[in-house]
């Protein structure tokens, strides 16, 4: 296990702006999202836009992700990832959601998720989780992935590869016609074998129009996660594992996650649609 100390708040620097011409979400501006009250399952043409702010969203990430680098600061990745979105039309769902400040969410080290983007320098050793989503003609589309910077220990490579692993085998997982407990059971059971706990209180979700639909997709067999997939549903799955407990704490901030034990974890995550006979992912840079 790295050595490094633990996470402090940083400094915020001030709220980037997004040019007038981009289409804002419903909740900008407001305390929290109006309730979606539409249907799960999407038509062609909303998933048609639904790739393509995925895309953007993937891309962006991508692009924010070339700068992972001891001595780079949390706030420089947003920076990135702000700038491409806007440059290519598209609003940073997390700016303004729920009255988060930063265009996207940095995770380091033993941040769950929900990291804020700030005056944070990034360290050799460190493990970092980018989570952006783009809106873009009226619908979202959400991933993240956790990158390694500088020199990583062994240990924790192998909980970064194998998180990815964890949500590979959950999006193979998918079909119509199961129950959305299966992708909890698949992913539980894969961390299991190697001791990791699997983060239950922050889950996957229903994605669309709206950035969480209502819709939730736990990442542990959960009993009570009966819905069943059909063809055209929308959501992500972004499974959270961590070299020791489940448990949480969050910061004085309101967002940011820590586990309990301050142990290291990792998270990837992508926006899918059921298809008749799997699943599409939808975010793909």
């Amino acid at each position: 296990m790295s050595g490094q100390s633990l996470l402090v708040p940083g400094n915020l620097s001030p709220t980037r702006s997004v040019p007038g011409n981009i289409r804002r979400p419903e909740y900008v501006g407001k305390p929290m999202p109006t309730p979606y009250t539409g249907a799960e399952i999407q038509d062609a043409e909303t998933i048609e836009r639904m790739r393509i702010a995925g895309r953007i969203a993937a891309q962006a990430m991508e692009e924010a992700a070339k700068l992972i680098a001891p001595g780079v600061t949390t706030d420089e990745l947003d920076r990135v990832a702000h700038e491409f979105m806007c440059d290519h039309g598209a609003y940073p769902s997390t700016l303004g959601y729920r009255g988060f400040p930063k265009s996207l969410c940095s995770s380091v080290n033993e941040v769950i998720c929900h990291g804020i983007p700030d005056s944070t320098v990034l360290r050799d050793g460190d493990i970092v989780n980018l989570d952006v989503t783009a809106y873009l003609n009226g619908v979202h589309g959400d991933n993240n992935a956790t990158y390694l910077c500088g020199d990583v220990d062994e240990e924790s490579k192998l909980l970064v590869e194998r998180t990815r692993e964890a949500l590979n085998r959950a999006i193979k997982a998918v079909r119509p016609g199961r129950q959305v407990n299966v992708i909890g059971r698949v992913i539980e059971s894969y961390a299991k074998r190697f001791g990791y706990g699997v983060v239950r209180d922050f889950t996957g979700h229903g994605i669309n129009s709206s950035f969480h639909s209502g819709l939730i997709i736990p990442h542990y067999d959960s009993p009570h996660a009966t819905t069943v997939m059909q063809p055209g549903m929308t959501f992500t799955i972004e499974p959270m594992l961590t070299l020791g407990t489940h448990e949480y704490d969050m910061w004085d901030d309101g967002w940011t996650v820590v586990t309990k034990d301050r142990k290291r974890t990792a998270q990837f995550e992508h926006t899918l649609v059921v298809t008749e006979t799997g699943t599409e992912i939808l975010t793909l840079p």
